[in-house]
């Protein structure tokens, strides 16, 4: 085997390790689901607001902030 052959072959195999690495690594944090406490819930709640959908708006009724 010549030098330039040996240094492919040894850095094709490092990109193959790495690229398995990362793949084991991404699907065993996204298979962790995060459980949130209730206190977490509400807080989020009073935050962001519930995830609700807005009342629809009436006839006339003007699209401006109340303030």
């Amino acid at each position: 085997m010549t030098r330039p052959t040996l240094i492919v072959s040894v850095c094709i195999v490092v990109a193959g390790i790495a690229t398995i690495t990362t793949v084991v690594l991404v699907r065993r944090e996204s298979s962790a689901a995060p459980h949130m406490s209730e206190e977490q819930r509400e807080t989020r709640e009073k935050f962001f607001g519930t995830s609700k959908p807005l009342p629809p708006i009436e006839k006339g009724q003007e699209m401006r902030p109340k303030w």
